[in-house]
């Protein structure tokens, strides 16, 4: 099911809201005129102006349907809105008039299309009122009320009307019914966020079986080898596996479904994981981390724990085979925004210079070296420390995982 555009719902309902304003402010404004004329006794300014405000509004939003502008539609019935008021308001009593309250629909119908127009006939409309006030308050006058002395009860209590039922009648209605819509639209949105994030834990719940399963092939595999070389590659293999799909327990088990590793207990079990695998379950060994509560991306955790698996296990089996009370060396700093730094050492017995992946046939040397890259990160090795230690920076990557080799 295709979603709908983000901004579908919202300006639907400012174009029904519109029209609807001036469709109704048109037709009671007629009305409103008429009243004023036959029955009120009220000739001149003031009726005349309730219909060419009718007739004018009517037009203006009639033609919305070819132009299709609603800013256009909406400013034009304003300012119309805004000097209909005006008159009528001067030729009906000045500020002490019923009618001056249509001013704040105006302001009321500017916030609800934007904070920017409502802030604008907010300051228009209150110096309007200013200067209403100054022109009663002060000798010169250029209008009068036009309202007759029987009628004036009568035009307050139908300003009113016409006030509240716009107010109420009409914005209400459609403003709650906007509501209704967009809690409507809001829930709809958070039943497929619900059922996404189902799926998605899903994904990485058989993502996880699957790489478990090809642990246990390459795990069975492995005990019928009788070649001890190829048994050990088999077995090299089978980590790398296993500290990817503890990535994909990791993610399963998450409550936020965030994409999201949090980096320090992953190197923590994958550590945990690795002197088992090689050490057994008793071991002298002593993992030191030192790692913050930094969360990278998945596509970022895979490459660096392939990179700690294999600086890992190389220790495990080589540097530190024949060392009481080995230690392993990881920690992981911040240097930027999305940059980071990783110090991975032991204290074993190291391996000569001269061994790198140009020299080297090791598979496993020459996956570090290829992952930094994939991290569009650089690596180092320190030959003045005592056993074997890297230096890794490395950046946050949120793309596809590529291959390797690549």
């Amino acid at each position: 099911m295709k979603s709908p555009d983000k901004d579908t719902y919202r300006i639907q309902d400012k174009v029904t809201l519109i029209l609807k304003v001036n469709y109704n402010s048109s037709f009671f404004a007629a009305i409103f005129g008429l009243v004023c004329y036959f029955f009120l006794g009220i000739d001149g300014i003031v009726p005349y102006t309730f219909w060419g405000y009718a007739i004018i509004n009517l037009i203006n939003t009639l033609l919305y349907k070819e132009h299709e502008k609603l800013v256009l539609t909406y400013n034009f019935t304003s300012i119309l809105s805004m000097l209909g008021a005006i008159v009528i308001t001067l030729y009906s009593g000045g500020i002490d008039s019923p009618f001056v309250f249509v001013l704040a629909i105006i302001v009321f119908a500017g916030y609800v299309t934007t904070k920017v127009f409502g802030q604008l006939y907010l300051i228009l409309n209150l110096a309007v009122l200013t200067l209403l006030f100054l022109y009663d308050t002060g000798d010169f006058k250029i209008s009068e009320n036009t309202i007759p002395l029987e009628s004036r009860d009568w035009f307050a209590y139908l300003s009113a009307m016409f006030a509240v039922y716009l107010l109420g009648g009409v914005f209400g209605k459609n403003l709650l019914s906007a509501h209704h819509r967009l809690y409507k639209s809001r829930n709809e949105i958070q039943e497929r966020i619900d059922e996404k994030e189902i799926l998605l834990k899903e994904v990485h719940h058989r993502v996880k079986n699957n790489l478990q399963t090809v642990s246990s092939l390459l795990s069975l595999q492995s005990r019928s080898i009788d070649d001890s070389k190829i048994s050990n590659i088999i077995k090299s293999s089978q980590n790398r596996v296993v500290s990817m799909a503890m990535v994909h327990e990791m993610l399963y088990k998450r409550d936020d479904y965030l994409s999201k590793i949090e980096l320090k207990p992953y190197v923590q079990e994958l550590c945990d994981y690795l002197v088992r695998s090689v050490k057994g379950s008793v071991n002298d060994v002593k993992v030191n981390l030192d790692i913050k509560n930094y969360k990278l991306s998945i596509d970022t955790v895979i490459p660096l724990g392939l990179i700690i698996n294999e600086t890992i296990t190389n220790a495990l089996k080589y540097g530190i085979a024949e060392v009481q009370n080995g230690e392993i060396h990881v920690s992981v700093e911040r240097i930027d925004d999305n940059r980071y730094k990783m110090h991975l050492g032991d204290n074993g017995i190291g391996y000569s210079e001269e061994i790198n992946p140009k020299t080297s046939n090791s598979l496993g040397l020459k996956l570090i070296y290829n992952l930094a890259r994939q991290l569009r990160g650089t690596i180092t090795r320190d030959y003045d420390k005592k056993g074997t230690h890297y230096t890794i920076e490395f950046e946050e990557v949120i793309e596809q995982f590529n291959s390797v080799d690549q």
